[in-house]
């Protein structure tokens, strides 16, 4: 009876001893094969977590924010550049101008190139998904309740060739049409503004042509200047400006430009040095992919 007495007692401590390391290597085992199995556990990373590198990201609201909004506003409103999100621009402007645009920016003025073959710190995919992404970004968003339609007749975006050759006819219909459309708020000529001189060379160094343009079509709604077709601040007489105005209104501002001593920037397509074949297939892209033509 001793001796059987004696074994039990040493099974009953073998059990005692082995029993929690049994225990722990069970779980472990448990464990492993859970992550083996493609399982959560602690320490796994998670690839979903990882941190995309700056040069892989084609968000465009993230890549609106990192380099856009600065300049042009979180919003694409109230920034010191004009306003993206604003629909007369949405509907005359082309993923391909868009594309030209940031690809090289705009020589001599605030706008810089992205384009790393210019020094800036975008890839082609980065540019093109900028680029394609501007209009149904904004476009397909709620309109705000004091928003108006779009005016009849919208003016080309690109200049047109009287603008281009800068004659001085030109300008000399530029300053009649100045008169009507533009004097109520920056002055007779140009000068003495309630909204501010726009004759002023260091103002006209610093903004192209295209953006001249651009901002008389456009308008800045998000400080109150009226666009082509408005007649806020403007003569009885006023009627919307046509393509050919604008033309004309910008041959006038390139004047006072060159009469102050100063060159017109230089202009996006001109400063852009990239392969042509390579400038072409992208803009061709953009312009598909943004619904362009």
């Amino acid at each position: 009876m001793s001796v059987v007495r004696a074994n039990e007692r040493r099974e009953q401590a073998w059990r005692a001893a082995i029993g929690p390391a049994l225990c722990v290597l069970l779980a472990l085992c448990a464990l492993l094969a859970t992550g083996c199995n493609g399982g959560d556990w602690p320490g796994k990373p998670d690839p979903d977590s990882r941190p995309v590198p700056a040069d892989k990201i084609t968000d465009f609201a993230v890549l609106y924010q990192t380099y856009c909004a600065g300049c042009h506003g979180a919003d694409g409103r109230l920034g010191p550049a004009p306003p993206l999100n604003d629909p007369i621009f949405l509907a005359i402007v082309q993923p391909g101008d868009l594309l030209d645009v940031i690809q090289g920016g705009r020589r001599g003025t605030l706008m810089p190139a992205f384009s790393r073959e210019r020094g800036g710190v975008l890839t082609d995919e980065q540019i093109a998904a900028l680029a394609v992404g501007i209009k149904p970004y904004w476009s397909g968003r709620p309109k705000a309740e004091n928003e108006q339609a779009l005016p009849a007749d919208l003016p080309r975006y690109a200049a047109g060739a009287s603008e281009t050759a800068g004659a001085t006819d030109a300008a000399e219909r530029g300053k009649e049409l100045f008169g009507t459309a533009c004097a109520k708020c920056h002055g007779k000529e140009g000068k003495d503004g309630g909204a501010g001189s726009i004759n002023d060379a260091d103002f006209l160094a610093l903004i192209s042509n295209q953006a001249l343009r651009r901002i008389i079509i456009t308008g800045r709604p998000d400080l109150g200047m009226p666009n082509f077709s408005e007649k806020t601040a403007r003569g009885e007489d006023f009627h919307p400006l046509s393509s050919g105005d604008i033309d004309d209104l910008v041959a006038l501002l390139a004047e006072w430009r060159t009469a102050g001593g100063q060159a017109a920037p230089t202009t996006a397509g001109q400063s852009l040095q990239l392969p042509r074949y390579k400038t072409e297939v992208m803009r061709e892209t953009a312009n598909r992919l943004g619904g362009g033509k």
